[in-house]
């Protein structure tokens, strides 16, 4: 026969229907399977807990109890007494438990986040099993990989290679949550987590979701201007110099930066930077003959 109710959630006979609910969720808490896999005991005395809540927590069953009519177990203290038959009980089992009519949807809810839960409500013979691990990792992205979202191969624990997509808006620490993907467990695998790595550039520069690029011209390039190649992630492309140009003067490639969160591009902003020779005759003599009398540091007062 099972200990009295009572004294197994360690209250008194004329405890509210709160005091009860109170006193089994801290007993669930601390003795529940998921907690204590390597503890047998822990498991009985959770299913003796079990097993008093659910008589206690039905009112019809807690007045037949304190009148005497039936036992801990919910069978009749006369074995012809009361027609029940002992029909209404319940029986615990170490490791497991079955409930009568108590309703402990949602005292596990809070305690485990629901699980274990049956579809019909209630609970199993058999806890939870975990789920394997989470495994982290790092990947490394090429800077014009990152900025267009070119797949990624990635090899897994497993040994299997997955294309990986890379999301709108991707930056150095940006997570993906690969499910499944993780250490095996009883319950399934747990997730890979990966954090990304955007490589630097060795000329390319991030602003943003725009690109930046220093991109020196000749000095007949920039006085007689005309069209240059210009790299960007996406390739080479023609640029068109104006005539004139000086150092420093940026002009903007529509579409060719970085894919924003919104699935937009961004720009490549190339900054003109005139390339003159240091010993080149032509130039030196070209100079002796000519002078540009501007004062081109008028504006900073000097």
């Amino acid at each position: 026969m099972m200990a009295d109710p009572y004294s197994t959630l360690g209250v008194a006979r004329g405890a509210t229907d709160a005091e009860i609910k109170s006193a089994y969720r801290k007993l669930a808490k601390e003795l529940h399977p998921d907690k204590n896999r390597d503890n047998p005991k822990a498991a009985e005395k959770f299913s003796a807990a079990t097993n008093a809540y659910d008589l206690l927590s039905d009112k019809d069953k807690r007045a037949r109890f304190d009148r005497g009519e039936i036992d801990a177990d919910g069978n009749p203290t006369a074995p012809f007494g009361f027609g029940g038959g002992g029909g209404g009980g319940f029986r615990g089992q170490p490791g497991g438990f079955e409930t009568g009519g108590a309703d402990f949807g949602d005292i596990f809810e809070g305690l485990f986040g629901g699980a274990g839960r049956r579809a019909g409500g209630g609970f199993g013979r058999q806890a939870p099993q975990p789920r394997g691990a989470n495994v982290a990792c790092r990947l490394a992205v090429q800077f014009a990989d990152a900025a267009i979202l070119a797949p990624q191969r990635i090899t897994l624990q497993d040994g299997k290679t997955i294309d990986l997509k890379l999301p709108a808006g991707v930056e150095s620490g940006t997570q993906m949550r690969l499910s499944g993907k993780g250490q095996q467990g009883p319950g399934g695998a747990g997730d890979a987590i990966v954090t990304i790595e955007v490589r630097p550039h060795p000329f390319f520069t991030r602003d943003g979701d725009n690109v930046r690029l220093d991109l020196p011209v000749t000095l007949d390039e920039a006085v007689k201007g005309g069209k240059v190649k210009v790299p960007t992630v996406d390739g080479p492309v023609m640029l068109g110099v104006p005539a004139g140009t000086t150092s420093g003067k940026t002009l903007r490639l529509r579409g060719k930066g970085f894919t924003g969160k919104d699935g937009t591009r961004g720009d490549q902003l190339v900054t003109l930077m005139v390339d003159v020779p240091a010993d080149d005759p032509a130039i030196q003599a070209l100079v002796e003959k000519w002078q540009d009398r501007r004062a081109v540091r008028a504006h900073l007062g000097v």
